[in-house]
Parts: structure tokens; C-alpha cells; sequence
């Protein structure tokens, strides 16, 4: 009969249809029933309730636990799933935050318990602080000693990592004045990342893997006794990216970065007062130090420079932080400079090899393949080469047409790029003495000049030259990093 009848079928599969919905909806009977046996449950476990003010009582200062607290619960993902969630825009325009709800209830599960937060009014308070809140932590008693203290701990480890997220990064500078204040700063709004930064991917990752080991390891390190920081040395020719990468490093920690101008140091007391000035979770950077130590252009002596990476003071106030120091080059550094446990990784920042200068092409250009990259490659193997620095310049000038591009590339290798000693990058190098490469081969003499004695040819020269750039290239790694912190 039903069959036979449309309007009955018809029907029949919409009653259906209204019970499968309500059977499988959240606000319909199996959730009903759910809320309903968990209440139920609940009646045969004791719970303990913990209240966290948000004033103290006695006081009447903030209590920064709550705010923690109130970090780490609104970043839980269960918080979707509370009966009323407050939709918040964040200090970016394009940021939403989840806000709890005043008197609602969110779970959270720690190591197999569960743990219940209700975001209420402080009644004690209420008479006194009209906007006075209270977070109360609901806990079963037979998972009280087990979990409470562990669970504490974990949201501290949280809401820091939450807050260090949230906080603007700054570049610290030091300026010449009196002792106290030393250290000027401004936000640190530098773009470089480790995506945008022309580097081969591999070396890149091993650097990014580094520094999320390095994260991780406070609890390794103290077990070792040994302080929670990490040093790194940037070396290679002016323009091969080494300030950026300085800046991709802070921008991944979003740590602060505290800029070291050592021609501004009184003496060595005068440097550790500003290693003792700065902070955790910060970079400290030295640029061109080859350049201080060997010019002893400062009244900072090697002994200081010693102590300030690895003395007694850096040991007791330098924990959580990443040292960079810049060079140009490293073969005239004192070795007791360069031992592990004051440098942990080395990282070789060379002039542009064929290789980097496609990356360049891709990133500032958009290409991948090209008709001139082979006549590219052929100048790059006859040892003609620029700094990257200078190669991306040329790409952003003639930006709008890439073989435009390409082909100012080409001229300023075959001018400025031959061995890097003629035409006008050989004036520019002996104009400024820091230009000069640290892979020179023999018959460049350092102010960037050649010698004629056994050259017949440039022809010649650019073979020799690339030849020796080759086999310099073979034997110097780019990562070097001690095996005395390899697991750390």
C-alpha cells in the first residue's frame, strides 16, 4: 500500500531522513545521551577543584599563572568544541583568536586523565574588583598525584612557547653613553626568512634542523653541564648573504637580535657589563670580526673576546642564546678562536657558482630553464664569478624583462666577475679591502691585483683561476660542525 502510494513513500523516507539527522547531529540524541552518561559517570569520581585567581588575594597584583593558563586554553583545540566560543580579532588584521567564554566549561586530557576548566566569576573578589576572574581546574582524585605537577609544568612550557610566538622580535644596538642603558632598540622588521635566503636546500635544512635540535635540548644540556647555547660562524666574501641569514636565523626563533659593535667597547669589563645587559631567547651578533682582531682596531683585547664567547660570565648569563660571528675569512684567525665549544658550526658562504646563480633566477626571476644559461655556465666554469649580492641587484634592475636580465649578468661577469682581480671590481676591492675573497688563488696578490710573471693570457688566467676555485671548492665543506655537539 505504501509502495503504491507516492505521497505515503514520500513520506515515510522524509521521517526517516528527520531521524537519521537527529540520531547523528550533535544536538540531537546521541550527543543527549553522551552529555548525559558522562554527568553520569562523573557521579562515581571525586574530583578536587584548584582556583586560579586572577588577582592574588592578599596582594592584589596580577597573577601571571592565570594569564598562562588562559594562553594555553585557548589555544587547545578542544575549545571549538565548548557550547559558546568568543570569536577575538588579534594584533594582526588577519588574525582570529578563540576566546573562552565566561562560565563555560572546556576539557583537556593529560597522559590518559582528564581534566575539566571552567572559566568563571571570582566571587570572593567580585565586591572589589568588578571584572575580577577565575579559572577553576576540576581533577579527579586518583589522578591528583600522579598528573598534577607534570600538567603544571607542561602549560608553563606552553604558554612561553605561545607567548614567544606573539611577541615582536627586536634589534638591540649599542651605543656609546653611560654604562647603564648601553643597549638602544628598535622592532626587528627584517624579511628575510630561510625560504626567500639563496641557498642550496640541503645546507638550508641541515641549519633549520640545527636550530630546532638546539630548541629542544635545555634539558640535554644541563644533564651534560654544559650552558644552553649555541655558535655559529658565518665566513665568506662581503655579499654572499651572510647579514640576511642572520636574520632568517632570528626570524625562525623570533628571538631577539642584539647587534655587537665592538669599535664602541671601553675595554673588556666594558663588554661583559653588555653581555650581562642582554636577554634569553636572543641572537648576539658579531660582523667582520677578522677585521677587529686582526687591525686591533678596538681596545677590546683577544683575552676579552675569549671570555665573552666562553667565560665564566657567558657560562652563568648567556643561557638559551644563538652567537653568530661574520668573516671574511678564516685562515688568519687565532685557532684557539675557532675550537669547539666557541664555534659549533662553521658555515661557508662562497661567491655565486652556477648552481646559485639558477636559484637567483628562479627566486628574483622566475626561471627555471633559459636559452642563455648554458653561455652562463661556460663563463661561470672559465673562474668568472660575482658575489650574490651583485648578481641579484642586476636581476632587480631589469626585473620586467629577464633576458634583460640575463644578458647584464653576463657583461658584468665577463667585465667585473674575471677572477675577481680586473676591470672595475678590481678597483672596488682595493678601495675597500673587505671585498676581497678568501679562495684567492696564487697569483692574486690581496690588494686584488694581478701579477704578470708566468700569465700570458687572460684566457689563461680565467682557466687557472677556474681551476683553482674548482679544487678549493672540493676541500672546503660548507656545514662544518664539531663532533663535540653533533647530538646536541
Amino acid at each position: 500500500m505504501i509502495v503504491s502510494n507516492p505521497f505515503l513513500l514520500l513520506l515515510v523516507l522524509g521521517f526517516v531522513l528527520v531521524l537519521v539527522r537527529l540520531l547523528l547531529y550533535r544536538t540531537g540524541v546521541v550527543y543527549i545521551v553522551k552529555k548525559w552518561w558522562r554527568a553520569f559517570e562523573d557521579c562515581f569520581h571525586v574530583y578536587q577543584s584548584f582556583r586560579v585567581p586572577e588577582f592574588n588575594e592578599i596582594s592584589m597584583q596580577e597573577n601571571q599563572l592565570f594569564h598562562k593558563v588562559t594562553d594555553y586554553l585557548n589555544s587547545l583545540p578542544s575549545i571549538e568544541d565548548s557550547d559558546l566560543t568568543n570569536l577575538i580579532t588579534g594584533k594582526k588584521s588577519n588574525e582570529i583568536l578563540l576566546k573562552l567564554n565566561p562560565n563555560q566549561k572546556v576539557q583537556d586530557y593529560f597522559l590518559g586523565a582528564k581534566l575539566i576548566w571552567i572559566n568563571e566569576e571570582d566571587k570572593a573578589q567580585a565586591q572589589q574588583q568588578s571584572t575580577s576572574r577565575c579559572l577553576v581546574l576540576k581533577i579527579r582524585k586518583s589522578d591528583k598525584r600522579r598528573i598534577l605537577r607534570p600538567y603544571l609544568q607542561h602549560i608553563h612550557t606552553v604558554a612561553d612557547e605561545l607567548e614567544q610566538r606573539k611577541r615582536d622580535p627586536k634589534l638591540f644596538m649599542n651605543v656609546e653613553t653611560n654604562r647603564k642603558g648601553r643597549w638602544k632598540s628598535i622592532p626587528f622588521t627584517h624579511p628575510s626568512t630561510f625560504e626567500t635566503i639563496a641557498m642550496e636546500s640541503d645546507l638550508k635544512a641541515k641549519v633549520k634542523s640545527d636550530l630546532e635540535s638546539f630548541l629542544k635540548a635545555k634539558q640535554y644540556y644541563h644533564r651534560l653541564g654544559r650552558v644552553w647555547k649555541r655558535s655559529y660562524l658565518l665566513y665568506g666574501p662581503s655579499g654572499t648573504g651572510k647579514t640576511s641569514f642572520v636574520a632568517a636565523m632570528a626570524n625562525f626563533l623570533s628571538y631577539d637580535v642584539y647587534d655587537l659593535d665592538l669599535s664602541k667597547m671601553m675595554d673588556d669589563s666594558d663588554l661583559k657589563m653588555l653581555l650581562l645587559q642582554t636577554t634569553n631567547k636572543s641572537v648576539i651578533v658579531i660582523e667582520d670580526l677578522d677585521r677587529f682582531l686582526i687591525e686591533k682596531s678596538t681596545a677590546v683585547s683577544l683575552s676579552g673576546v675569549l671570555n665573552f664567547m666562553d667565560g665564566l660570565l657567558n657560562s652563568c648569563c648567556a643561557e638559551e642564546r644563538v652567537m653568530v660571528f661574520t668573516m671574511i675569512g678564516k685562515d688568519k684567525i687565532d685557532p684557539a678562536i675557532l675550537r669547539p665549544g666557541r664555534i659549533d658550526v662553521h658555515i661557508h658562504f662562497p661567491l655565486c657558482d652556477f648552481i646559485a646563480f639558477k636559484n637567483l633566477a628562479s627566486s628574483y626571476l622566475g626561471l627555471k630553464e633559459h636559452k642563455l644559461f648554458p653561455q652562463v655556465e661556460e663563463i661561470f666554469q672559465n673562474g668568472s664569478s660575482l658575489s650574490p649580492a651583485e648578481i641579484s641587484e642586476l636581476m632587480i634592475a631589469n626585473r620586467n624583462s629577464p633576458s634583460r636580465a640575463i644578458k647584464s649578468v653576463i657583461t658584468a661577469l665577463q667585465t667585473d666577475g674575471d677572477g675577481r682581480g680586473t676591470g672595475k671590481m678590481g678597483k672596488r676591492i682595493m678601495e675597500n679591502g673587505s671585498r676581497k675573497s678568501v679562495e684567492e688563488p696564487a697569483h692574486v696578490q690581496p690588494g686584488g691585483v694581478f701579477c704578470s710573471e708566468g700569465v700570458q693570457t687572460v684566457k689563461d688566467l680565467r682557466k687557472l683561476y677556474g681551476f683553482f676555485r674548482m679544487k678549493s671548492s672540493r676541500k672546503s665543506p660548507s656545514f662544518d660542525e664539531s663532533t663535540e655537539q653533533k647530538d646536541g
